[in-house]
């Protein structure tokens, strides 16, 4: 289906708008897809804030040229759409990556950008299992904690056995 040069400019400049804002992007591929699920992803997607877009790849690698991103465009076979957001950098690519579980191969990671520069599929799928913030926090916590709790209960072994 051909597009009006038109429409073409008002895609590019879409995505060259996005891309400005966002803090990370990922790069989407899909098959077979049905509009249901399509559906469902973008709207788990957009509780976590990221935004879904399906456009040709030309007008995809246009917009992205434009922006001048570090390093090289990876490899985008079949269709493709692009996910991103302005908040938590790992929201795209964890979202994408949680939804195409379920799916079973009708949705993968097939790169993105990441602080500036192209990223490949590997090191998507890298941030995208990266723990949630409130998670990552409450690690810290534990690993901060845990020293204490050792002094504290060898404290108390050394109060019992005086107290004995």
């Amino acid at each position: 289906m051909a597009i009006s040069k038109d429409k073409k400019r008002a895609i590019i400049a879409k995505l060259t708008d996005a891309f400005k804002e966002a803090s990370s992007i990922v790069f989407v591929g899909f098959t077979k897809l049905t509009v249901k699920d399509a559906s469902k992803l973008r709207q788990e997607l957009s509780q976590k804030g990221v935004k879904y877009f399906v456009a040709k790849k030309t007008l995809i690698k246009k917009a992205l040229t434009e922006r001048g991103y570090e390093g090289q465009v990876p490899e985008l076979p079949g269709e493709v759409a692009v996910a991103w957001t302005t908040t938590d950098v790992t929201a795209p690519a964890s979202g994408v990556y949680e939804f195409g579980k379920k799916l079973k191969g009708a949705l993968s990671l097939l790169g993105g950008v990441f602080e500036g520069a192209f990223a490949d599929a590997t090191m998507m799928i890298g941030i995208a299992t990266i723990p949630p913030l409130p998670v990552l926090r409450g690690m810290f916590v534990n690993v901060i904690n845990s020293p204490i709790q050792g002094l504290v209960m060898a404290l108390d072994k050394i109060r019992e056995k005086k107290v004995a």
